[in-house]
C-alpha cells in the first residue's frame, strides 16, 4: 500500500480491496478504473466511507455527549489529581509507618489501573459501545470510593483506591474520549479541551473538599461526600454520553493491540506519551510533600493541588482550541517543551512559597495541555472505527510510566535522604525525552517542513 500525506491531514492512498475495509476516516481512496467496467449487476455494492463531511461538528446530541464526557473526566482524572493530598495525609496518619516510596505506590497503581485498563475497555467499546461500560464502571468507581472510607490498612486502601475505584474510573474515562471523537473532526481539539477541562475542575473541587471536610467530619465522611458527588455526575453521564458510530463486533485478538505499533508515527507518539507521563506525574505526587519540607505551612501546601489543577483549566482548553488552527502536533511539542523547562529551570532551583506557587500555576498550564492533547493526537492518526482500541493501546503503554514514575521518584528521594533535587531532575529529563519523541512522530508523519499538523 502506498500512502501520501498532505497539508491539513489529508491522506491519499492506493489500497487493495481487502485493505479498504480498514480505511481510516480521513482516507480518500484512489483506484484505477478498469478500461471496461463490469455490468451493473456484477458490480459490488459501494462501501460507505467516513469523510470530513460526515462529522456533525455540533448539534444537541454532540454537545450533550461533551457535557457527559466532561463529567466522566471530572470523576476520573479529577479524582486521581488528588494524589498529592492522599500522599501527604497517608504519610501523617494511616500509613505513617511506611516510606514515601511505599505510599506513592497507591497513587501510582491507581493511575496505572485507570489507564492500563484501556487495553480491553477500548476493545469492548469498539465492539459493544459505551452503555454497559459506563453503567458497570459507575458502580465500581463509587463502590471503591465507599470502601476507601472504611479502609485502615495498606492492603485495604490498595484494593479499594488503587484497583476497584481505578478500574471503574477507567470504564467511564475511555468511553468519554472516544465518544466525543466520533462527533467532531475540525473542532475536535476544542471539544476535547472542554472534556478534559472537567478533570481540571475535579482536580480543584475534590482537593478543596478533602482539605475542608477532613478536619470537620473526619476522613471517612469526607470520602463518602466525594463519592456521592461522583455518583450524581455519573448518573448524568450515563444518560448523555453516546457514540455516533455503531459498534462492530470483532473477535478479541491480542495482535489487534500491537498492530498500530508497526506504524512508525504511532510508535513514536506512544513512546512520547510514555516518557512525558513518566516525568509529569512526579510533580503531581510530590509537590505538596516538597513544599512542606521547604517550610510552607500545611494549609497553604495542601492548596497547591487545587492551584495547579485550576491553572490546568487554561492548559486543557486554550491550547486545544489553538491546536485546531495551528496543528495538534505543533502545539503539543511546544507545550511539552514548556513543561520540561518548567521542571528543570523553575521547580529544580525554586525555594520559598512564591516560587513554588508560581511553578504550580505554570506547570498546571503546561501539563494540562499535555494531557488534553494526547487523545486528540491519537485520534488524528487513527481510523475512527478503531479509535477505542488504538487509544487503549497507547494509554496502556503510558500506564506503565504512570505506575513507575512516582515510586521511582520516591525511591530517589529516600536514597537522597529527603533531598528533592534528583527527583526533580528525573521528572524533567523524562518530559524532555517525551518532547523529542513527539517531534520524531511529527517528522515521521509530515517531515520537517513547517505546516499545520
Amino acid at each position: 500500500m502506498a500512502v501520501r500525506l498532505y497539508p491539513g491531514g489529508d491522506v491519499k492512498a492506493n489500497l487493495t480491496d481487502s485493505e479498504s475495509l480498514r480505511t481510516p476516516s480521513l482516507v480518500r481512496v484512489e483506484t484505477k478504473s478498469p478500461s471496461s467496467p463490469p455490468p451493473p449487476h456484477q458490480q459490488p455494492p459501494a462501501r460507505p466511507r467516513l469523510g470530513q463531511a460526515d462529522f456533525p461538528e455540533g448539534g444537541a446530541r454532540a454537545w450533550l455527549t461533551v457535557s457527559g464526557a466532561s463529567a466522566c473526566l471530572f470523576v476520573s482524572f479529577g479524582w486521581v489529581n488528588c494524589a498529592g493530598i492522599f500522599q501527604s495525609h497517608y504519610q501523617a496518619n494511616q500509613l505513617s509507618n511506611y516510606t514515601p516510596s511505599e505510599i506513592s505506590w497507591i497513587s501510582a497503581l491507581q493511575i496505572f489501573f485507570m489507564i492500563f485498563s484501556g487495553i480491553w475497555v477500548g476493545r469492548i467499546f469498539d465492539s459493544h459501545g459505551p452503555t454497559a461500560l459506563l453503567l458497570i464502571g459507575s458502580f465500581m468507581h463509587v463502590f471503591g470510593m465507599m470502601m476507601i472510607s472504611l479502609s485502615t490498612t495498606y492492603y485495604q486502601i490498595l484494593l479499594s483506591q488503587a484497583i476497584c475505584s481505578a478500574v471503574g474510573a477507567s470504564m467511564v474515562f475511555f468511553p468519554a474520549f472516544t465518544c466525543v471523537s466520533t462527533w467532531f473532526l475540525k473542532k475536535r481539539g476544542a471539544a476535547m479541551g472542554l472534556v478534559v477541562c472537567g478533570s481540571s475542575i475535579g482536580g480543584v473541587i475534590f482537593p478543596v473538599m478533602l482539605i475542608n471536610l477532613i478536619p470537620k467530619v473526619g476522613f471517612p465522611w469526607a470520602i463518602r461526600t466525594c463519592a456521592f458527588l461522583v455518583l450524581a455526575l455519573l448518573i448524568w453521564a450515563n444518560f448523555t454520553v453516546r457514540t455516533r458510530i455503531p459498534p462492530v463486533k470483532r473477535p478479541f485478538e491480542f495482535k489487534a493491540f500491537l498492530a498500530p505499533l508497526r506504524e512508525l508515527p504511532f510508535a513514536f507518539l506512544t513512546a512520547g506519551i510514555f516518557f512525558f507521563y513518566w516525568g509529569m506525574f512526579v510533580p503531581f505526587t510530590f509537590i505538596v510533600v516538597e513544599a512542606l519540607a521547604g517550610g510552607m505551612s500545611e494549609h497553604l501546601a495542601n492548596y497547591l493541588v487545587p492551584i495547579l489543577n485550576g491553572a490546568s483549566i487554561i492548559g486543557r482548553t486554550i491550547p486545544n482550541a489553538i491546536a485546531d488552527k495551528l496543528g495538534h502536533f505543533n502545539v503539543m511539542i511546544i507545550m511539552a517543551a514548556f513543561t520540561s523547562i518548567l521542571i528543570l529551570a523553575v521547580w529544580l532551583p525554586s525555594s520559598g512559597d512564591a516560587a513554588i506557587i508560581t511553578f504550580a500555576v505554570l506547570f498546571g498550564i503546561g501539563s494540562g495541555a499535555g494531557i488534553g492533547l494526547t487523545p486528540v493526537l491519537i485520534a488524528s492518526i487513527s481510523p475512527i472505527q478503531q479509535i477505542g482500541a488504538r487509544t487503549g493501546t497507547a494509554f496502556s503503554i503510558a500506564s506503565i510510566a504512570a505506575l513507575t514514575g512516582s515510586p521511582i521518584g520516591g525511591a530517589i528521594l529516600t536514597s537522597a535522604n529527603g533531598a528533592f533535587q534528583s527527583t526533580k531532575i528525573f521528572g524533567g529529563v523524562a518530559c524532555a525525552v517525551g518532547t523529542l519523541l513527539f517531534i520524531a512522530a511529527r517528522v515521521a508523519l509530515v517531515g520537517v517542513k513547517p505546516k499545520k499538523f
